[in-house]
């Protein structure tokens, strides 16, 4: 016979293997969610983040995403600089910017290509249009309004804005005096252009779209594409410190991102109910923001390699304006050891 001693044991194992039949059935309990505080600038280059997070993707992955909207990408680099964010949807130009001052960061995806085109109102448009070239153009409308045309952009540094001085120095040869540029936010830049405060904008989607939808007037006067060819656009970057504390979320972060990449690109539908929830909510009819969605100055990306020479090109040309004294590595700049590990590169 067992003595009691052997039988109290074999009643503790037997106890303790049913106890762990019973976990085994259970659910495994529930991890808290990786927070990740994410700014981004309210305008379609950043679609894939409204996507991710509109479909819920993100808090299905185990992300919190707690995002911040900004007016421009300087304001969004003070704070990656100032430490408040941990990744940021923002133009390449405000990225190298940022690089050049220290702030470590990468760029681990890459959004979209060719977003910037130059829409004219009124006389502007007119000017342009019955000249034998923009530079012609530019010269007859001051000739005619005794001052220089005014082109509203995003602040110096952002995309909008370089890709603008580019045009004007490299393609189109046009006079500085010919011009006067005026730097705002989006949606000031878009009041402006409406209420006809300036004479034409170098911005992206949706603004130009709306603009001509509403204005019979207003027309692009040069082309998402021949401003700066294979211009860089919106990235996605991320902090160093973010990589080195939550790599994990950031790997998921950009295997969502080009998940929402592919879905932009198939259902421009509702991805324009998305997009119109977040941006345009009260202010673009979801017909209109379709059709910025699908516009020229709408070419979805992800691979950041896409944009790697272009980002050079771009680099080169803004240190000829001195926003970048300090030129930083590119491919120090850039990661893409993410997006190789999501599509098995």
């Amino acid at each position: 016979m067992s003595s009691p001693v052997r039988r109290r044991h074999l009643l503790a194992g037997a106890a303790a293997l049913g106890s762990l039949a019973v976990s085994a059935s259970l659910p495994l309990p529930a991890f808290a969610a990786t927070d990740l505080r994410v700014g981004y600038i309210p305008i379609i280059p950043m679609t894939q983040l409204y996507v991710l997070t509109g479909e819920g993707w993100a808090k299905d992955a185990g992300l919190a995403l707690q995002t911040t909207s900004f007016q421009s990408g300087p304001a969004m680099i003070q704070a990656l600089a100032s430490g408040t964010l941990d990744v940021a949807y923002v133009g390449i130009g405000p990225a190298m910017i940022a690089r050049s001052k220290g702030v470590k960061l990468k760029v681990v995806a890459a959004n979209v290509i060719d977003q910037v085109a130059l829409i004219g109102r009124g006389p502007l448009a007119k000017a342009i249009a019955g000249a034998a070239s923009p530079a012609e153009g530019f010269r007859a409308f001051r000739a005619a309004n005794g001052r220089p045309a005014k082109i509203g952009s995003l602040p110096a540094g952002s995309v909008p804005d370089t890709v603008l001085r580019y045009w004007m120095a490299e393609v189109a040869r046009i006079g500085a005096d010919d011009v006067e540029i005026v730097g705002m936010g989006e949606q000031p830049l878009q009041q402006a252009l409406l209420t006809g405060a300036i004479d034409g904008a170098s911005i992206l989607e949706p603004i130009l779209t709306l603009v001509q939808s509403r204005l019979p007037d207003a027309a692009i006067v040069a082309k998402a594409g021949t401003m700066f060819p294979k211009q860089p656009g919106a990235v996605l970057a991320v902090t160093e410190d973010a990589i080195a504390n939550n790599r994990a979320a950031v790997a998921e972060l950009v295997k969502l991102h080009i998940r929402a990449t592919a879905f932009a690109k198939s259902r421009p539908d509702r991805t324009a109910e998305l997009v119109t929830e977040i941006i345009g909510k009260g202010l673009v009819e979801r017909e209109v923001m379709r059709a910025a969605l699908t516009s020229d100055a709408t070419t979805f990306v992800d691979d950041p390699r896409v944009i790697l020479d272009s980002t050079r090109q771009m680099q080169a040309f803004q240190q000829t304006l001195g926003q970048i004294t300090e030129p930083v590595d590119v491919e120090a700049l850039f990661d893409f050891s993410f997006h190789d590990a999501a599509t098995g590169r």
